[in-house]
């Protein structure tokens, strides 16, 4: 048996005005998870439990398997481990946006316009998280680039508990009132306005003013964590398996449970990603003997974080042409029974530009259990609170799945 997990990042939505009342899944022609659904089961899982913030490390680690109540120690710990690396029992990692902030006057009266620094390359961040280092870092502040916008700190000098917000929750906002609070605060407040001094005239940000870009002038801090320790996924599910992303967090996630991480060249969390590269990992990753392959994209996520509506329409449609038709022709030609579980890890709804906790719709496809039903089963968020499915954990959804 092979199992495919595919995950179009917060793809799931609420009925936008724009669309007729329709959201994306229902414009987008995803002819092909569709035909999936149409002989197989549709449902709905809530992939955040009670209490946890939705977000993309919770509800992928639900998606596993893993009960995030238990096993979530931070998202930027299991990024961290995408990178290679090795937290010490006493480290603290944090996620390190760089970000664009706008407007006069002292940083903490300043707009924060762009969480991502209009997804600033990951050229040009290597470049700017060197310089944050050299000047901000030292031998226990230790800064770390990543994939475009998405960057570390690591240290064992800061708390795990001071209060931190995602700079996607607060686009619009003023600086001040979500700068960091509580326990450990002051410090982490140092950093972000000394980078914002550091970086609003560094040559990197001055090109991108001239092209047009948002200015990479700030950083910002959020989902700390510490070492993570996650069950062997084939202690779990006695399989072996790989996970396709091209963000750290996933990569981080599979390399804890012990699944391989693929590399794929140009996949980089937008709506540019190497979907045909990722299709084709897969289809390698099972030629080598994997029995499960988990593709995360992050595409239709970003563009409702950046409020492209068109884009998150885009982006699932390219997901269906270049990665569930391919990968999906390849498992049905192996001659061997297979099961597909299409689902995003969570909602990012266009009206609010961030995650929600709301259940998200999934499609589960099993190569010996086909139940055609024409024009009855679709992958949209209304077909799947009438589907045959309502599980009340990603957990439930996952020992369903790998039964």
């Amino acid at each position: 048996m092979k199992y495919l997990v595919i995950v179009p990042d917060g793809c799931a939505d609420r009925p936008i005005p724009s669309l007729g009342g329709k959201t994306p899944l229902e414009v987008a022609d995803i002819k092909h998870i569709d035909g999936l659904a149409g002989r197989g089961e549709v449902g709905m899982v809530r992939t955040i439990p009670e209490g946890i913030e939705p977000g993309s490390d919770a509800a992928n680690l639900s998606i596993m398997g893993y009960d995030p109540a238990v096993y979530l120690t931070g998202r930027a710990s299991l990024e961290a481990a995408g990178l290679g690396i090795d937290l010490s029992p006493m480290d603290v990692a944090f996620r390190v946006n760089f970000i664009t902030v706008e407007g006069s006057g002292n940083y903490e009266d300043l707009l924060i316009k762009d969480h991502s620094a209009g997804e600033i390359s990951s050229e040009e961040a290597e470049t700017l998280i060197e310089v944050i280092d050299r000047q901000l870092g030292s031998e226990e502040v230790a800064f770390y680039p990543g994939v475009s916008y998405r960057c570390l700190l690591v240290t064992a000098n800061f708390s795990a508990h001071t209060q931190l917000t995602p700079p996607h929750d607060v686009l619009g906002q003023k600086v001040g009132p979500n700068m960091p609070k509580g326990e450990g605060a002051e410090p982490l407040r140092v950093l972000l306005s000394r980078s914002y001094e550091i970086l609003k005239a560094h040559p990197v940000n001055r090109q991108r003013v001239k092209r047009g870009l948002n200015p990479a002038n700030s950083i910002w801090l959020w989902g700390q964590g510490t070492k993570p320790r996650l069950p062997l996924f084939a202690d779990k599910y006695g399989l072996t398996g790989s996970v396709i992303s091209g963000v750290n967090l996933i990569k981080g996630i599979g390399v804890c449970a012990g699944l391989s991480s693929v590399n794929v060249p140009g996949a980089d969390g937008t709506l540019q990603t190497n979907y045909e590269g990722k299709a084709l990992a897969a289809i390698d990753e099972f030629r080598k003997g994997r029995e499960f392959v988990y593709i995360h994209v992050e595409a239709p996520d970003e563009c409702a974080h950046n409020g492209d509506l068109q884009g998150k329409v885009k982006s699932l449609e390219l997901i269906d042409e270049k990665i569930v038709k391919s990968v999906t022709a390849y498992l049905a030609g192996l001659g061997e029974p297979y099961r597909i579980l299409v689902v995003p890890d969570h909602r990012t709804p266009m009206e609010i530009r961030t995650h929600s906790a709301e259940p998200v719709p999934f499609v589960l496809f099993d190569s010996e259990n086909v139940r055609p039903v024409e024009g009855g089963r679709v992958f949209t968020e209304l077909s799947g609170e009438g589907g045959s499915y309502r599980m009340a954990s990603g957990c439930a959804l996952a020992n369903t799945f790998f039964r």
